[in-house]
């Protein structure tokens, strides 16, 4: 892995494909054993989790389901303080074991403002698998059920996330450089 620059921004490798794809098959073996006979819905928010998703849920080899919906708030390198719904829920969530799939969670904020929402579809249970946990940066009570990695309070981009829409197609995480 070598420095990665994206429009203005330079950044370092911070996990390689290798890293992020073991911990993604112990979470599948978990959620495989943990959810067995329950026919869960995997419920990935887009865009970024798209590349976590598509992984984990090639190794997921109990009943299941996996829809999608998209949710955003962040601009640039830090969050709008908005979240917008640009596609909604399309499966019937009532009644059904949900595992909502998130790349990143930062300030919780996203989730925080969609778990009200899911919740009145009254799902059986709601838990929250995450690739990327920012737990010193959480603003909002989000409980993470699963979390590949736990990491500082540092820009990130690779594997799905991004900087202004750029860099979501490698393989590697990276971290932004410091000055």
């Amino acid at each position: 892995m070598s420095l990665l620059k994206i429009i203005d921004k330079e950044f370092v490798p911070y996990l390689g494909e290798q890293e992020i794809q073991e911990k993604i098959t112990l979470l599948a073996a978990q959620l495989n054993k943990e959810y067995e006979g329950k026919k869960p819905l995997f419920l990935s928010i887009l865009n970024g989790s798209f590349l976590f998703t598509a992984d984990l849920f090639k190794q997921i080899t109990i009943e299941a389901e996996v829809s999608f919906i998209k949710l955003a708030s962040y601009k640039g390198t830090s969050s709008t303080g908005n979240v917008i719904t640009a596609i909604g829920l399309d499966a019937n969530v009532n009644g059904r074991h949900v595992i909502i799939l998130e790349d990143i969670i930062d300030t919780g904020k996203t989730l925080h403002h969609y778990l009200p929402d899911l919740a009145s579809h009254q799902p059986a249970s709601v838990k929250i698998a995450v690739l990327l946990n920012k737990t010193e940066a959480l603003a909002y009570p989000v409980k993470v059920d699963y979390s590949c990695f736990d990491i500082p309070n540092k820009f990130v981009v690779g594997y799905g996330l991004d900087y202004d829409g750029l860099g979501r197609n490698s393989k590697d995480i990276y971290q932004l450089k410091e000055d």
